[in-house]
């Protein structure tokens, strides 16, 4: 097996001992005499991969299921921004939001469609190089952030005051990679394809006595009372992605759990940055200002266009994939989730620092 350093944002890099397992589970699940991919989502083999799953989501974050519930759905964080409004929100209801990025931008304009948007803050005059001060409207049904901004390279670290609405989050690119009280939230959604698992499956922890604030009278695949109600089984769900989330929790289970994973990204991205920060003459900036930098995404340009293209290139010819940064964005964008080896950020430090003495 001959695998490269894959930077790419999403999906992710995953932990090689899940893959093995997981492939594993693909020929044939646990004396089933059936693909993973076979098994009946109603059938003996699946409901405790089901259940497992869901208990370690809320386990992991830290979460008591007296408290919280799960949804584990299709459909990607997009969805979520139409869903999660439509779950709370009616003309003359006021939702306050954060514009800290495309994907919080994105989902105010779903917000739109169903209520009122307080804009709470906006760092888009800046090109979202930074987060926002933020000010609660004071009136709202919750208050919506994006944890991670995986295009722009900025993280939330402090949770922001709400004014006493309800704290929901998009944390598709820093789950489980990050150690927060996550019992400060309300609601909390997010793809798995970065720190969780593939592409495929959405998480949704609620709070029980916000989802009882929940509208009732919504067609039930995009009702998140019915889901939750429902065990996330009211359709097929996504049987291979929730199967391979398990794996994951359980190796961030022996990994440490959380805070240690969180300490190890940590670590990792400071190994590119202090890289960058030394070689300012050709890398002539990261994205994102030095205060907000995320351990997920690093995002940097070089000098020139010329440069940019002759390094990418090196960067290739070394075994380095997924670097270029987003469309929109431009410049290059190293993304380093939980699975992401320590040995692939030496190495694109190593290349940073030579590259820049050879053309600096």
């Amino acid at each position: 097996m001959n695998r490269i350093y894959n930077f790419s944002a999403g999906p992710g890099i995953q932990p090689v001992a899940v893959l093995e397992e997981a492939s594993q589970a693909v020929l044939e699940f646990q004396g089933s005499g059936m693909s993973i991919l076979e098994l009946s989502h109603r059938g003996k083999h699946y409901d405790p991969v089901h259940a497992e799953a869901q208990a370690l989501v809320l386990s992991t974050l830290g979460l008591s299921e007296d408290e919280y519930t799960i949804a584990l759905l299709g459909g990607g964080a997009s969805m979520q921004f139409a869903m999660l409004p439509m779950n709370f929100i009616r003309p003359g209801d006021t939702a306050d939001y954060v514009d800290a990025g495309e994907w919080g931008a994105k989902a105010i304009v779903e917000a739109a469609r169903f209520g009122s948007v307080h804009l709470a803050g906006s760092s888009k005059a800046t090109n979202y190089d930074q987060l926002p001060e933020v000010t609660p409207s004071g009136k709202s049904r919750y208050f919506h952030l994006t944890t991670n901004n995986t295009i722009e390279g900025t993280q939330v670290f402090d949770l922001p005051a709400t004014g006493g609405a309800p704290l929901v989050a998009d944390a598709s690119s820093d789950i489980f990679g990050v150690h927060r009280d996550y019992s400060k939230f309300d609601l909390i959604y997010a793809g798995a394809q970065k720190n969780a698992g593939p592409a495929g499956v959405t998480l949704v922890v609620i709070r029980k006595s916000f989802l009882e604030t929940a509208h009732k009278d919504l067609p039930p695949m995009f009702s998140y009372i019915t889901q939750c109600e429902k065990q996330s089984l009211y359709n097929t769900p996504p049987v291979f992605p929730i199967y391979v989330l398990g794996l994951t929790l359980k190796w961030i289970a022996a990994q440490g759990g959380v805070k240690r994973v969180a300490v190890h990204n940590q670590a990792k991205a400071q190994l590119i940055y202090d890289a960058l920060d030394a070689c300012p003459s050709v890398f002539s900036s990261c994205v994102a200002m030095k205060e907000h930098r995320s351990w997920m995404n690093i995002t940097f340009r070089l000098a020139t266009p010329e440069l940019e293209k002759h390094f990418l290139a090196e960067a290739k010819a070394a075994g380095m994939d997924g670097l270029p940064g987003h469309r929109n964005v431009g410049g290059f964008r190293a993304s380093i989730y939980n699975a992401f080896p320590i040995a692939g950020c030496e190495a694109l430090a190593a290349l940073i620092r030579d590259f820049s003495r050879r053309n600096g």
